[in-house]
């Protein structure tokens, strides 16, 4: 067991004995209640419960947590207990959720441990604090939710109790901090206030997408066109329905179903609702006869996709149903493996470093439910940890086994927002088994026939997901070039409107976006609401301006300058909006 306090394993022990803590301050004030399981998640844990007809609220935390305070007082340790089957359902009488884990886990054979501290106990796998008296003191619950019991909808609702706990008081304040200012930032409620996007009840985790969110999204992908289109990637659309046939072929009918829409036509014509866009690109490759000289040949692929994700996890745009990835799949020769991800790992800096934002790399090795043999896959894990080394050093990377691709070990692109927090975005996966089974091949320069390898590769990773990240990494206070409206221009009277539509008439034929306020509001309240929806840059205009055939400019941050000519002010706009500037 690791007693550094800031491994990942301490940690995770850290937050999981405070979820048997919350579980046992639950268990004294409401013994009616049924548990279910706590495990520790990033930054914090959780624990749910059936309460029946039984109602709590937030406002119940704080008599919880003074409940745990007391009971922490007599938690000297952690005793591990090992019961059979039969003595472990006599301690949860009445309780379905326990018995049916209980079943299962002893239906694989495994041994059924307890761990007990202080006068509370449960079915445990272990992964506790060695003094929890002395370790668990600075925790703090943070809200209730309701969840179905093992996220499928069908099952019943159960009430979530998240908490989050650290080593140290400052830690602790240091995250509560963190929270607040996510609260600020919170893409849920900044997207509909900025017009970006909004959700329906029709359509549960599929955003709709409203104008200025379509220019934000299409931003996005016209920098990310123009880039690879420089580096030799070829854009394509495919069907967003296939036979399963194509999905069995590929091996995601078999690892991923359960993901994914399904469409019964009936007449055994069954189709999947495109969630990845791997088995349409092997479709492209084996449409014609390849060669060794057609290598590296890139496709790259924006369409919307859709995966049926549990309902309790749909969170805003960073959980949805559909979304579109910036996606392409890359057919290399096993000797191009090394150089295609190195000119990929460089696009990453490029797409990153634009927006600020820092990030680490992390290798995904080998699951347990794997298509190929282990001798291939021991090639492809080595090969890309030759890449990590060669590119940020041994070491400076992280490594989470067995969280690789079912076809290929991966490299995430974990980033760092202006908050602190980590973010799985991007990913390059390696793939020697899909073109096997799609049998792909590709005419060497000897004549033999061989099998590509591919690179599936995405860099924003949903763009959906990446949006929503931008929003609170910015708070909504997108950079020039990405912002849906460039220039709101504030006539200061009625009778500047005029000009103004002559002003903005100019910044349009310049390809800046803009927008007048029309309204006969004051100047200050048109300045306040123009900074509510952080526009960049307010072009103020009086009579003097018109006179003068000037412009004031005022930025979002409050500072001013001007008056000057039109022409001055678009030249340094264009010059920001094309070097891509960060404010």
């Amino acid at each position: 067991m690791s007693t550094d306090k800031k491994s990942k394993e301490y940690l995770d022990n850290l937050r999981h004995s405070t979820a048997h803590l919350l579980a046992a301050a639950v268990m004294e004030l409401w013994p009616g209640a049924k548990r279910t399981i706590g495990p520790a998640i990033d930054n914090g844990f959780y624990f749910d419960f059936d309460f029946g007809n039984t109602k709590i609220s937030d406002e119940d935390l704080p008599k919880i947590e003074d409940t745990m305070r007391q009971i922490l007082k007599s938690w000297k340790g952690f005793e591990r207990h090992e019961l059979s089957a039969e003595d472990a359902k006599k301690e949860y009488p009445g309780n379905n959720y326990k018995h049916e884990l209980i079943d299962e886990f002893a239906g694989k054979g495994e041994v059924l441990t307890f761990y007990k501290s202080g006068d509370y106990w449960d079915l445990c796998r272990g992964g506790h604090v060695m003094h929890p008296d002395d370790e668990l003191k600075h925790f703090k619950l943070l809200s209730i939710a309701g969840a179905y019991w093992r996220g499928d909808e069908k099952n019943t609702m159960l009430t979530r109790i998240y908490g989050t706990v650290f080593p140290t008081k400052q830690e602790l304040d240091d995250h509560m901090n963190m929270l607040e200012e996510a609260k600020k930032r919170d893409h849920k409620k900044l997207g509909p206030q900025l017009d970006l996007f909004m959700f329906h009840e029709t359509s549960p985790g599929s955003p709709y997408w409203l104008p200025k969110g379509m220019i934000l999204l299409n931003t996005l992908l016209e920098f990310w066109r123009v880039e690879h289109a420089k580096r030799g990637y070829h854009e394509t659309a495919t069907p967003i329905i296939n036979k399963k046939e194509l999905w069995e072929t590929s091996g995601h009918w078999e690892h991923y179903k359960n993901d994914m829409f399904i469409a019964d036509m009936g007449k055994n014509e069954v189709y999947g609702i495109k969630a990845m866009n791997c088995p349409n690109a092997m479709i492209i490759f084996g449409s014609k006869n390849r060669s060794y000289r057609d290598l590296p040949l890139r496709f790259s692929d924006s369409d919307v996709l859709h995966r049926y994700e549990m309902s309790g996890t749909l969170n805003g745009l960073l959980r949805v149903r559909s979304f579109r990835q910036d996606d392409s799949h890359n057919f290399v020769t096993e000797d191009q493996i090394e150089e295609e991800y190195k000119n990929i790992l460089d696009i990453a800096e490029l797409f990153y470093g634009i927006f600020g934002l820092q990030y680490k790399l992390r290798l995904g090795t080998r699951p347990d439910g794997f298509l190929g043999d282990i001798d291939t896959w021991n090639k492809a894990e080595s090969s890309l940890r030759k890449i990590l080394n060669d590119t940020v050093g041994e070491g400076n990377y992280l490594v989470a086994e067995k969280d690789g691709a079912f076809y290929g070990p991966k490299i995430d692109i974990v980033m760092r927002d202006s908050l602190g927090r980590d973010w799985q975005m991007g990913t390059i996966q390696l793939d020697f088994q899909q073109p096997a089974r799609f049998k792909l091949k590709y005419t060497d320069k000897d004549g033999i026939e061989k099998t590509p390898v591919v690179v599936h590769r995405v860099i924003y990773g949903s763009i959906e997901r990446f949006i929503g990240i931008l929003i609170e990494h910015f708070a909504g206070a997108f950079p020039v070039w990405l912002s849906p409206v460039q220039v709101k221009i504030l006539p200061i009277t009625d009778r500047n409107l005029a000009y103004a539509k002559s002003v903005a008439d100019t910044l349009r034929e310049n390809s800046i976006r803009v927008e007048i306020d029309e309204r006969s509001e004051t100047l200050g309240a048109k300045i306040r609401d123009t900074q509510a929806e952080k526009v960049p840059y307010m072009l103020i205009l009086g009579d003097q301006e018109e006179k003068d055939q000037t412009v004031t400019e005022r930025h979002r941050s409050g500072k001013a300058d001007g008056p000057f000519s039109i022409e001055t002010f678009i030249g340094y706009i264009k010059k920001e909006i094309e070097e891509k500037e960060l404010d």
